[in-house]
């Protein structure tokens, strides 16, 4: 039977006050990242700096290669086996996924140190950031990882806080009190700090996690019936998370390398900039990827249909908002970073605008992921991204950071309005501004329940 009215309200408003107080955490953790990079900007040169963006966007690719998919996963598998009444087996997804971020991180980490031997042997450029970059990754896979384990249990200010709070304002409190002190940080040095950093304030996580009774902690006893499960799936949504941690960060790495250190770190400032004004997008996604989850794999197609149209529409009127005052102030906000900086104002506005996209086709990426449809997620907005990456290799020798910035949106855009129109014909829900008249014409289903079949998992 489908739920009454009064139901979706309950539903929504539930959402709403799980995605402000999100969006509470995020707008914090913007106003301290933005004090971190301006901070970093001001009291290091611009090459220094540059090394720095380098550095930190190759270990969030590479960490984001290290989460095996399981940040996306454990959205998914934990809903969807408690909707099940099988908690056994979500406990034993959510310690597999642990084991599996911690396993990928070391080699990882291990495969960057590697690396940056052999680039020190070939090249005369400095390779410091490239050792600090290694020392990231294990942290920031973990950080990851936990953050969607405790988001999949309920959790936001728990999830959040210690990552995006804690550590965001440890650093440039850091950084300002060795400038004073008379000790300014070069490139590697900051990442190193911000390296340290992240550990101190997983350490603070996994304690506060732990007293509030939330699991988090690693398991291998059940790792392999777990991947014998759900590898196939892991290996979509590892390649999905990391084709679009590479739309985020590659830019600024093709740039390093094909143009200078200082282009790089303009660059990054822009994208950082352009990247808030989908921030209560992303904020209110965190809160109802396991909704959409839950909803779906229950059958309840008008609940999960309303969610996302909540999300689609709180986002974009967010969007924008900060898209005109970028058009206005953009010149202004750059400055801040310092008067070279301004140089990315046209940067600015072209990926404000891919982004643009993001928000009016509302959480398609989630939606794919959590109703079981990653690999259609990656053959689609994966193939035009890397596409467009393969074209960004082209462009930026000619074009510089304007022409990755042209190619970025156009490629965004296409690929946003692609799985969007995906998710409409084949999954029924419209994750588009257009859902919203959607809500109350779908009818519910029979709830998606996966057997546990021959290879149940069993509890490590």
């Amino acid at each position: 039977m489908s739920p009454p009215p009064t139901d979706l309200r309950a539903l929504l408003r539930t959402g709403l006050s799980k995605s402000l107080a999100s969006l509470l955490i995020k707008v914090a953790t913007a106003g301290l990242t933005y004090l971190m990079y301006v901070v970093l900007s001001r009291t290091m040169g611009a090459a220094e700096y540059g090394w720095f963006a380098f550095g930190l966007s190759l270990a969030t690719v590479l960490a984001i290669g290290a989460s095996m998919g399981q940040q996306t996963a454990v959205l998914r598998y934990w809903p969807e086996e408690e909707v099940a009444g099988r908690h056994d087996r979500a406990l034993a997804a959510l310690r597999s996924g642990g084991a599996l971020t911690l396993l990928a991180g070391i080699g990882l980490s291990l495969l960057c140190v590697a690396g940056a031997a052999v680039t020190g042997l070939v090249e005369r450029d400095p390779t410091w950031h490239l050792y600090a970059a290694a020392a990231l990754i294990l942290p920031m896979a973990l950080a990851e990882y936990w953050s969607s384990a405790l988001r999949a249990q309920g959790s936001v200010w728990t999830a959040l806080t210690p990552r995006d709070l804690m550590w965001r304002l440890l650093t440039p409190l850091s950084v300002v009190a060795l400038v004073l002190a008379g000790w300014p940080l070069s490139g590697w040095q900051a990442l190193l700090l911000t390296a340290l950093l992240l550990v101190l304030s997983l350490a603070v996580q996994y304690a506060v996690a732990r007293a509030r009774r939330y699991e988090i902690a690693p398991g291998f006893a059940g790792l392999r019936p777990y991947w014998r499960e759900h590898g196939g799936a892991s290996r979509w949504f590892l390649l999905g998370t990391v084709i679009d941690s590479a739309a985020l960060n590659m830019d600024t790495i093709f740039i390093g390398l094909l143009v200078t250190a200082e282009a790089a770190g303009i660059y990054f400032n822009a994208f950082r900039t352009a990247g808030l004004l989908t921030l209560f997008m992303f904020a209110i996604t965190l809160v109802v990827a396991p909704m959409v989850s839950r909803h779906y794999h229950a059958g309840e197609m008008r609940a999960a249909q309303a969610v996302t149209a909540l999300c689609a529409w709180a986002g974009f009127v967010f969007s924008v908002a900060v898209f005109v005052g970028y058009v206005v102030f953009g010149d202004l906000i750059l400055s801040l970073f310092g008067d070279h900086s301004t140089e990315g104002y046209w940067v600015l506005i072209l990926l404000s605008v891919g982004l643009l996209f993001d928000a009016a086709t509302g959480p398609s990426r989630i939606v794919m992921m959590m109703t079981g449809h990653e690999r259609d997620y990656v053959r689609i907005w994966g193939g035009i991204m890397v596409a467009g990456l393969l074209l960004e290799l082209a462009v930026i020798p000619f074009y510089g950071i304007i022409g990755a910035a042209a190619v970025n949106a156009g490629a965004r855009a296409v690929a946003q309005i692609a799985i969007a129109w995906w998710s409409r014909r084949n999954i029924g829900i419209d994750t588009s501004l257009l859902g919203a008249f959607r809500v109350h014409s779908l009818v519910d289903r029979t709830p998606r329940m996966a057997s546990p079949g021959p290879s149940a998992i069993r509890s490590s």
